[in-house]
């Protein structure tokens, strides 16, 4: 039923930021500016987590990935959303919509569960310092991170399909910038209680085993931050966790009060708010709040671009030539 709907190609329109009609041209240049800002930014992590050795650790690498994450995540939202602030007809077919929830629930998931994966990896660097080598080893780091990845495939194939099987409405009009679940689901006419039902359940499942997971860390890493003897000691441990916690809190403020909220709590104009800051603010925040405090991202900045002078305001370390 799921594959005939999509084969008649159902147009929706996206409504978008229609409400803000004398606004359309400064929010498509602060969007892009945002856009453009994600994209460097993570790149960035990406190539200096590469190719500088001294990052060649387990937290670079599932910052890496979560840098990857927010590249295909905001590729999947934000250059469909520019096109359509400057058109005056927003359409989507359905089969593009479903490709893009899709993407969105893989990615939202993917990211969860990383975030978890992070908090545990800066829970053995802290609490478990002699054992960090073995039990973060190159093999485990892989296996975290494919079951990562892994874990969005099932949810947003299952959900998808099932949500664009039902029949839609006469109003095709999507009360949003994009097809999430949720405006998705207020166009279908038939009885929906079970996937509203099952959606609650799987979202609550994905946000709390990650977030146990963190918090859980966490804790322990609080505790033994508060038990090390000296001052200097107990300020690196938690200077090695603050950026995580940052990402970690804005990315459940902003995502866990869209998709936890029942359909008809949230209104239509602050829902999209609530989802620009975590499909356009948060991957373009995350970059700069892994490297503004970091030293070591910012010398492998200078290591990596210092030759090209990519960085010419900033002193470059002494090369022995």
């Amino acid at each position: 039923a799921g594959a005939a709907g999509l084969r008649n190609q159902t147009y929706f329109t996206l409504q978008g930021f229609s409400h803000l009609a004398a606004l359309q041209v400064f929010l498509f240049q602060g969007i892009l500016l945002m856009f453009l800002v994600t994209m460097a930014g993570n790149s960035l992590i990406i190539i200096v987590a590469t190719t500088d050795p001294a990052l060649h650790t387990p937290m670079y690498y599932f910052l890496k990935n979560l840098a990857f994450i927010e590249i295909c995540f905001t590729l999947n939202i934000v250059p469909k959303m520019l096109v359509d602030l400057l058109l005056e007809r927003k359409v989507i077919s359905s089969s593009a919509c479903a490709l893009q929830l899709y993407f969105v629930i893989f990615f939202i998931t993917s990211e969860c569960f990383l975030l978890g994966a992070m908090a545990y990896d800066r829970y053995v660097a802290v609490c478990r310092p002699l054992h960090y080598a073995i039990m973060m080893n190159r093999r485990v780091c892989l296996h975290m991170a494919i079951a990562c990845w892994m874990a969005g495939v099932p949810l947003s194939v299952g959900l998808t399909a099932w949500l664009f099987s039902y029949p839609f409405c006469g109003s095709k009009e999507i009360e949003h910038f994009f097809c999430d679940i949720t405006p998705v689901l207020d166009l279908v006419c038939s009885d929906t209680y079970l996937f509203e039902l099952l959606l609650f359940i799987a979202t609550v499942i994905i946000i709390l085993i990650p977030f146990i997971l963190t918090a859980a860390s966490y804790i322990q890493i609080i505790r033994t931050v508060l038990q090390m003897p000296s001052a200097e000691g107990r300020r690196k441990a938690f200077f090695t966790c603050v950026a995580h916690l940052v990402v970690v809190t804005l990315f459940y403020c902003t995502t866990g009060v869209v998709h936890l909220k029942p359909k008809s709590s949230l209104l239509a104009n602050s829902r999209k708010l609530v989802a620009l800051s975590y499909t356009v603010v948060t991957p373009m925040l995350n970059p700069i709040i892994y490297s503004l405090r970091n030293k070591e991202v910012k010398h492998a900045l200078r290591r990596t671009f210092g030759r090209r002078q990519f960085f010419s305001q900033v002193p470059l370390p002494r090369q022995s030539h």
